[in-house]
């Protein structure tokens, strides 16, 4: 089962807590597919399954909230809660991925937080980075909030103005034009990747 189909089978109200806490969660330094369920909960609401407006708030308010616990958490521990995380999941915070970060934070200081929004990786560590690096808790803030806003607010509005664009075209479409320009979209595929090959 996808996790589509998975948060269909539950109710409205738990599909805003589970899009608040997953991308909360994740934006606290974890790990986890924020930006999937993000966009999952956006094609539901394009669907008339759950309101858009909430999905947003609740990706907005998950995004600055874990942030900010994320800052807390990094501000406590220091470069150590680094390193000791580094050594227990170097995939996700090995010193390769924490210090490109830093170099992203010292070229563009607290605005690597509104930045990080867009980058997997950045997402994951901006706030707890932005505390060990000992930033202005309320330039942080600043940054953070316009950051979740705009990404939380910015992507559910394009998925979802994008799934009903996507709904109204598929109704108006016979499935012999939809497997025309699947055929279409797969030959071009093979033909970009055979021109892309040295």
């Amino acid at each position: 089962m996808g996790l589509e189909h998975w948060l269909e089978s539950i109710p409205d109200v738990w599909i805003y807590v589970v899009v608040g806490l997953v991308i909360g969660i994740e934006s606290l330094g974890i790990p986890l597919p924020g930006e999937i369920v993000l966009v999952s909960a956006s094609l539901m609401a394009a669907k008339g399954i759950v309101d858009p407006l909430l999905v947003g708030a609740c990706a907005t308010a998950g995004a600055i909230v874990g942030d900010s616990i994320g800052f807390s958490i990094g501000h406590r521990g220091g470069q150590g809660l680094f390193d000791r995380l580094g050594r227990r999941f170097p995939r996700h915070f090995g010193p390769e991925h924490v210090g490109r970060a830093k170099a992203l934070f010292r070229r563009w200081g607290v605005w690597a937080v509104f930045f990080g929004r867009f980058v997997a990786l950045l997402r994951i560590l901006a706030g707890p980075l932005a505390g060990a690096l000992h930033l202005p808790y309320r330039r942080f803030l600043v940054a953070n909030v316009l950051g979740a806003i705009v990404w939380a607010g910015g992507t559910t509005a394009v998925v979802y103005y994008l799934g009903v664009a996507a709904e109204r075209w598929l109704k108006d479409l016979s499935w012999v034009a939809l497997a025309v320009v699947a055929v279409f979209g797969l030959a071009t595929m093979v033909w970009v990747r055979r021109r892309a090959r040295p």
